[in-house]
């Protein structure tokens, strides 16, 4: 299969896209920002075959054209996107910038959203998009000082996923969304040091690179929480 994990240098994506690739038969395209962590990425052992793309997702629209072409040249199909790409400052509400709540917007939602659109065309019936969300975004849930602005992107991710699945499904284009709860990685540590999640990027990375696969044959527009607590 073509699969383009979006935001891969680190953390879950990185995992995901190191899972996916011990198949043979896939193709796993990684972006990130780090050009250093995608150069090591393509370094390790894989069945099948990794490539990398440096993308910047919070200035998407500078880069989209370049993107498109880059990905084009890879994969007449892109069977498998997923949008792992993410941003998690905490902070008041009244201590971020505009230009900060800008990059938090851009990097959990616009971005993610602009992905979609230009990879569109590279999709075919049976393709799947999973969008990586969190429970703080999810209707009903615990929320958490300081995460005002990222809950409220993932959330809007969320509700994204449910309107394409009805926009996408005249052309059997798949659509879901796992909404996370806390999982241990770099940005978790970065954002809450000392803070001890209960799972691990490797096993959260187990269970989304198996829904990328598999999901797509049981649900479509559902927005499912992956939490073993609150958050």
């Amino acid at each position: 299969m073509n699969i383009v994990v979006n935001g891969g240098t680190r953390g879950i994506g990185r995992e995901t896209a190191l899972i996916l690739v011990k198949n043979k038969s896939n193709t796993v395209l990684v972006t990130g920002r780090n050009e250093d962590a995608l150069k090591q990425l393509e370094s390790q052992p894989a069945a099948g075959r990794i490539l990398t793309y440096t993308l910047d997702i919070s200035r998407f629209d500078e880069q989209e054209t370049a993107f498109l072409k880059a990905v084009s040249s890879q994969f007449s199909t892109v069977d498998i996107l997923i949008n792992s790409a993410g941003l998690l400052v905490s902070k008041s509400f009244t201590g971020f910038t505009s230009r900060e709540v800008r990059m938090m917007m851009e990097t959990n939602f616009f971005g993610p959203a602009s992905v979609i659109r230009t990879l569109l065309p590279l999709m075919k019936q049976g393709s799947h998009i999973v969008n990586i969300t969190s429970m703080g975004g999810f209707q009903g849930s615990s929320k958490y000082r300081g995460l005002s602005y990222y809950s409220a992107a993932k959330a809007a991710l969320s509700c994204l996923s449910e309107c394409l699945a009805e926009e996408f499904r005249e052309d059997g284009i798949i659509v879901n969304c796992l909404a996370l709860g806390s999982v241990q990685t770099e940005m978790l540590e970065e954002a809450f040091p000392g803070y001890k999640a209960p799972v691990s990027a490797r096993e959260m990375a187990e269970l989304i690179a198996d829904f990328a696969v598999k999901g797509s044959r049981f649900f479509n527009g559902k927005v499912i929480p992956v939490a073993f607590s609150n958050p």
